[in-house]
């Protein structure tokens, strides 16, 4: 299995979210719409067992193979959201973003290296980077909440719903985060011999935990209001996406972050 294999395999995947998303929005019956979109996981999760058996080694390595973790994970988060608080229009936007990342993935794959650095060979460096790339799929589709909640704030008829929603998501993605961080420091002093040197990515990742705290503690309050809190959601995405890809452009990073070797 090859990433030339990668077009078909996504977009079957993609077609089977698609339908899904049109019988939620169109349907009051979850069957369907969950047979549908675990269908098209399968299928894409084929693909990444494949890739994996094919290059002897966890596709973690370089940004695509990251985009293609953050693209599973994103239908995955939307479905539990679908699940367990009959938002049916999750689906469709964490379907959506999941394209996204496919069709980048399509039009300019990465070099993939079966050769991984040393300080990748870790047994926490799968884990850690899994990890991370489940947190970034569940606060991705809170934060498309936030955006529908900021949109359409006057047409939401039940907004302690969706609050009560983005509230237990938040709490998931962020304590995801906490253990993709242990695991991370973990691996460091394995690779390295020290868990936290203020790398420029370790920095960001910092930055967007307490940004993700903000909102909590700020939540925690009587007085907080829902739309600065979906502020703040937004806002913590923001960091997120920096710490994730971002930190390959920052000045700071180039040629002296460990973590900028999906650009080597």
């Amino acid at each position: 299995m090859t990433w030339d294999h990668f077009i078909y395999f996504a977009s079957s995947a993609a077609i089977f979210w698609i339908i899904a998303s049109i019988l939620a929005l169109r349907n009051s019956k979850k069957t369907l719409p969950t047979l549908l979109t675990v269908l098209g996981l399968g299928i894409f999760f084929t693909f990444i067992i494949g890739l994996w058996m094919s290059l002897e080694r966890p596709p973690l390595r370089t940004m695509g193979e990251t985009r293609l973790w953050y693209s599973f994970f994103l239908p995955v988060a939307g479905l539990i959201t679908y699940q367990r608080w009959k938002y049916r229009w999750i689906l469709s936007f964490s379907s959506i973003l999941s394209i996204v990342f496919i069709i980048v993935n399509i039009a300019k794959p990465d070099i993939h290296n079966k050769v991984l650095m040393p300080a990748l060979q870790s047994p926490w460096f799968t884990p850690h980077v899994i990890i991370y790339m489940f947190s970034y799929a569940i606060l991705g589709a809170v934060t498309l909440a936030a955006l529908y909640y900021l949109v359409r704030e006057k047409k939401i008829s039940n907004k302690s719903h969706l609050m009560d929603m983005t509230d237990n998501l938040v709490y998931v993605g962020t304590a995801f985060i906490t253990m993709g961080m242990l695991m991370g420091a973990i691996w460091a002093k394995e690779a390295w011999g020290h868990y936290w040197s203020w790398d420029p990515k370790e920095t960001w990742a910092a930055a967007t935990w307490i940004g993700y705290l903000i909102y909590i503690h700020y939540r925690l309050r009587k007085t907080s209001k829902n739309k600065i809190s979906m502020i703040i959601l937004v806002f913590a995405f923001i960091l997120l996406q920096v710490c994730w890809y971002g930190v390959n452009y920052l000045p700071s990073a180039q040629g002296r972050s460990v973590h900028t070797y999906s650009t080597r």
